[in-house]
């Protein structure tokens, strides 16, 4: 496979020459000393006990495959430079083939039928989704009494559905594999059908992933990344003060780092970032690279089951235990239980004398449950250990113990390549704080749920989120001075709701080459009509990004159209060559008259910066209730994640804004998982059946609740919230006669108040 590495060999040095972010590797390819000679991959696979069997071997049938991750945002320049190098004609991408799935085919029928879509969709909508098990059309009818009815009442729906069942799994549309490539000796069309999508997209081959292999040609991947992108544009950042930094240089010893690791504060760390990963950290404490390993290797279904005991036995509240003495050597990293497939390769090797490539066969066996084939093996595998005197009955125990193991394990190469993207983000969270989030909340411009999330961890962290300002503000997130011992960040123009990003760039251009906007004639002067629309406009308005040139918002709100016409007659002007009579003499007044208006009150002000930038920023809605709070002994979730074991087995008061829900399906019914944001940060609380169906009407995204909840353990640090009753938080307030803060920002408004409140009956609440 000589040609195959050099081929790899080549794009990846091409790549790193001209710095483009390349993933240290990926797959059991990061086992291959030839690979890392080579820097395709960039661990040291003896060092971290990888092996090379696991990727290629004698015994192997397969073929070899290496996985390559690039920076997303320069994955096109890579494949570009592939095929000048190798020829067009000789590089195509792989055809996927998409099939009807139950709720498209449903869909698909109904509009042929010309059934209203409506009724379409609600039919639809009775189909399960899980993404990891996508049920038939059959298997919902036969679970779901409600599509039973429907079907059996109406003639229509069950023609429908009858219909859809005929077409279900039938391809419906042509794609392209998300990442790979096949290069060929000679022009492609020689060997195979090609299938153009356009002139100008390269083309693709007429067989699938599977057949193009059976053909004869090889396949590259080219995955984008998006963790290299933000590494990237970290240390960027970082070389602006240490221009020797190399992220590739870091010790993988950082105290610090493990530290903040063993908080569990890692949302937006690679693989880590999960509120259950949250929880496995906080419990596990890690202090070495292996912890990292093994956790993420470990946290998947089945494997999950044996965090608890990796957890306990390396902080020794539980005895280690090895099958055999000499299995010592190979489990010892993990504290004597079975994590990756390349242990299994090394028991075989050790208990039974296989080779690594006949213990890969025999791995594979176990990994896919194929009876006739682990029969064979075992009988290899028994003579071998009767040779080194180990009983019968106690080779038979080990077999059967490391079978089931095999069945889950993991691959250690890649487990550890990712373990070390993994520790590279968090070493920049840990080491350059700032860095690390502009990049983050850079690459997730648009993305309002993670950019919360982030804002949110952020503030948690103590730093200083700056609102997006005209003068100050670009298209990305920016790290800003705020003082000689103070630094920010500036929140990006381009975040916010539909002000496009290169509308942004041009203005912050016109800016830097012509000076600050002086206030809001200068901006209009300035900025060609053409870049600021009426919706745009508002949106800027509303989430303060014009503060320092008019800090009465909703006085520039109410004058949007005015400004507007006279940004259009201005750009008439210029077109028609006309001089205005102010214009560059140095007049700094205002030239157009804005409506008088009041300021817009607290309640507004965040209202409308929630609908222009899609999260909270300046304020939290729950700030206007801080008295109260403190009166009903809320819980805030910050206590929680410090201490969880303080709350086990208790019931807790949680009060929020529901910031995002996830309705589930399970055989008992509907059930749902809440995310709650409070003002020290947010929880993951389940709402299970019982509970959903008698709150079901108070779960709906920006509501403000309160929650009595339990803290459920499922050991040492981690745990589950499980709502048991909810309340809006204004009725439990009303229903318990508290008293009640009435804000106004005008005389006038007291005025038209105090004959309303004189009329009402005296009751227990005092008004303020």
């Amino acid at each position: 496979f000589a040609g195959y590495f050099l081929i790899v060999y080549d794009f990846i040095k091409w790549s790193k020459e001209n710095k483009i972010p390349v993933g240290p590797g990926r797959g059991s390819g990061a086992g291959s000393i030839v690979a890392w000679s080579l820097s395709i991959t960039d661990l040291d696979p003896i060092r971290w006990g990888l092996l090379f069997e696991r990727f290629l071997n004698p015994e192997r049938i397969s073929m070899p495959d290496f996985d390559i991750d690039f920076c997303q945002d320069r994955r096109e320049e890579v494949i570009e430079y592939v095929r000048n190098r190798y020829g067009k004609d000789k590089v195509a991408q792989i055809i996927t083939f998409g099939s009807l799935q139950a709720k498209a085919a449903i869909r698909d029928v109904g509009r042929v039928l010309e059934m209203p879509y409506g009724q379409v969709d609600k039919i639809a909508k009775l189909i399960p989704f899980i993404p990891s098990k996508p049920i038939s059309i059959q298997e919902a009818i036969d679970t779901n009494d409600v599509l039973k009815k429907e079907i059996a009442e109406n003639d229509q729906v069950q023609n429908l559905i009858e219909t859809a069942i005929n077409i279900e799994g039938l391809n419906r549309h042509v794609s392209t594999h998300a990442a790979g490539l096949v290069i060929g000796d000679k022009p492609l069309h020689e060997l195979l059908p090609l299938y153009k999508f356009s002139e100008d997209e390269i083309p693709a081959t007429q067989f699938n992933m599977k057949f193009v292999e059976k053909a004869g040609l090889v396949k590259f991947d080219f995955l984008g990344l998006k963790t290299l992108t933000v590494l990237s544009k970290a240390e960027a950042l970082i070389k602006l003060k240490d221009k020797n930094f190399d992220l590739s240089k870091i010790l993988l010893n950082d105290n610090k780092t493990y530290e903040m690791l063993s908080t569990g504060s890692t949302t937006g760390i690679f693989q880590l970032e999960s509120s259950g990963m949250k929880d496995v950290l906080s419990g596990l404490k890690p202090d070495r690279f292996e912890d990292i390993i093994a956790v993420v290797s470990l946290y998947r279904p089945g494997p999950m089951e044996n965090i608890p005991s990796y957890i306990n036995r390396k902080h020794g509240k539980e005895n280690i235990v090895y099958m055999h003495p000499s299995l010592e050597t190979i489990l010892a990293e993990t504290y004597g239980i079975f994590i990756y497939q390349e242990q299994v390769l090394r028991a075989a090797q050790i208990l039974a004398n296989f080779s690594l490539g006949k213990a890969d066969i025999l791995r594979r066996a176990m990994g896919k449950k194929d009876k006739d084939e682990m029969s064979e093996q075992k009988k290899f595998f028994l003579e071998g250990t009767k040779n080194n005197g180990i009983s019968r009955e106690k080779a038979n125990e080990i077999f059967d113990q490391i079978s089931a193991f095999a069945g889950y394990g993991f691959n250690k190469s890649h487990a550890a390549a990712y373990a070390l993207i993994a520790y590279q983000t968090a070493w920049i969270k840990t080491n350059y704080v700032h860095e690390f989030f502009v990049s983050m909340m850079t690459l997730e411009n648009n993305n309002t749920d993670k950019l919360s999330l982030f804002i949110e961890d952020a503030k948690n962290l103590g730093l200083k989120i700056l609102q997006p300002c005209i003068n100050k503000s670009s298209h990305e997130f920016l790290i800003e001075n705020i003082s000689s011992d103070e630094i920010g960040i500036r929140y990006s123009l381009s975040s916010i709701k539909n002000v496009g990003t290169d509308a942004i760039r041009n203005i912050v251009r016109i800016r830097e080459k012509d000076g600050k906007f002086k206030n809001i004639d200068d901006f209009l002067n300035k900025v060609p009509y053409s870049l600021v629309t009426k919706k745009s406009f508002e949106n800027l308005i509303k989430s303060g990004a014009f503060d320092n040139v008019e800090p009465n918002r909703n006085k520039l709100f109410k004058s949007i159209d005015l400004m507007l016409n006279y940004s259009h007659s201005i750009e008439k002007e210029k077109t028609f060559h006309q001089s205005n009579l102010f214009t560059n003499s140095g007049y700094n007044n205002l030239l157009i008259n804005l409506q008088n208006a009041t300021e817009w009150s607290f309640q507004e002000n965040i209202n409308n910066e929630f609908s222009s930038l899609g999260l909270y920023l300046s304020a939290h809605p729950l700030d206007n209730y801080l008295n109260i709070l403190s009166k009903i002994n809320v819980t805030p979730s910050i206590n929680i994640h410090k201490d969880p074991e303080k709350y086990f087995k208790n019931n807790v008061k949680l009060c929020g804004q529901i910031f995002k829900i996830q309705k589930r399906q399970s055989s008992r019914g509907s059930w749902a998982t809440i995310q709650l944001s409070d003002l020290s940060g947010s929880l993951d609380i389940n709402i299970y059946v019982d509970v959903f169906l008698k709150y079901e009407d108070h779960l709906k995204e920006k509501n403000i609740i309160l929650i009595e909840a339990e803290i459920k353990n499922e050991n040492s640090q981690i745990y589950r919230i499980v709502a048991k009753k909810i309340c809006l938080l204004n009725d439990y307030i009303s229903n318990n006669k508290y008293n009640v803060n009435l804000f106004t920002n005008s005389n006038k408004q007291i005025e038209r108040l105090a004959p309303l409140l004189k009329n009402l009956e005296v009751g227990h609440s005092n008004i303020f």
